[in-house]
């Protein structure tokens, strides 16, 4: 039986492909807490420099596991303190995709609904296949919804709209995600895994001292205040200017060449 989670390595990317396809890859079985240990591991990992999240198959993700809940295959948490508690670990998936000090790449195939298309919105940038579609999903399954969407559409796309798509669970087509702003970059299917991953490529030989700080920044930015943030970048200016990579870009542009980072 092949695991749930498949974890790859091409070079300075880590590629994490939620792999349920028969069951449009929902979050069920073991998937989530898999997910959790290997994006914990790369947070900590200097070799990993770009994480790429996406699915196997047909689609991205169909969010929670809606078919092992109404055979009663997932049986119901004794209380509700008890699933909250589960459900909140689980959830770090979010949590890690949006705050590890590194870029992470949603590539979208296929469709993202509910707690896929958060898990999605959690990543800095999202690659989107022709063929993709998102919707909230939870108000079709009187749910209120999970894995931070309300936090990461409301900034995504503004409070009115993100509570629009929220309460009507609105599908949306790969154009209307491009219109929104939702996705970084829109390409055709048969093109989706190779610019993403060139732009992963991209990412994960960059500067990567520079990537934590910028995250860093960016949270504050997301969360405080304008004077946070300012002490947040100055502390991260003098943080970088001391890495080999900066000092190599100093070089590189003397000698008018693209720089070559090692991540130190």
């Amino acid at each position: 039986m092949e695991p749930e989670l498949l974890v790859e390595r091409d070079g300075g990317v880590l590629l994490l492909t939620m792999n349920r396809p028969e069951a449009l890859n929902a979050l069920g079985g073991n998937m989530m807490w898999d997910m959790v240990k290997a994006l914990s591991d790369a947070a900590q990992d200097g070799e990993v420099g770009c994480v790429v999240l996406t699915g196997a198959g047909r689609g991205f993700s169909a969010g929670g596991d809606m078919k092992a809940r109404a055979t009663g295959a997932k049986p119901p948490p004794s209380t509700p303190e008890a699933g909250a508690d589960e459900l909140r670990a689980r959830m770090e998936c979010s949590r890690l995709l949006h705050e590890m000090p590194k870029p992470t790449i949603a590539m979208l195939n296929g469709v993202a609904a509910g707690a896929g298309m958060s898990l999605a919105l959690a990543c800095d940038m999202r690659v989107a296949g022709s063929s993709a579609r998102m919707t909230t999903a939870f108000a079709n399954m009187g749910f209120s919804g999970d894995f931070g969407g309300h936090y990461f559409l409301a900034r995504l796309v503004g409070v009115a709209k993100a509570r629009e798509l929220y309460f009507t669970s609105a599908k949306l087509d790969a154009a209307q995600m491009d219109k929104l702003g939702l996705v970084n970059r829109l390409v055709p299917d048969e093109q989706l895994r190779e610019e993403t991953m060139k732009l992963a490529h991209q990412l994960g030989n960059g500067p990567r001292v520079a990537w934590r700080y910028m995250k860093r920044n960016m949270k504050i930015a997301e969360e405080g205040t304008l004077a946070e943030a300012l002490d947040a970048e100055a502390i991260g200016m003098m943080r970088t200017r001391e890495t080999e990579d900066h000092k190599e870009a100093l070089r590189a542009f003397l000698e008018k060449r693209a720089p070559k980072f090692s991540g130190r």
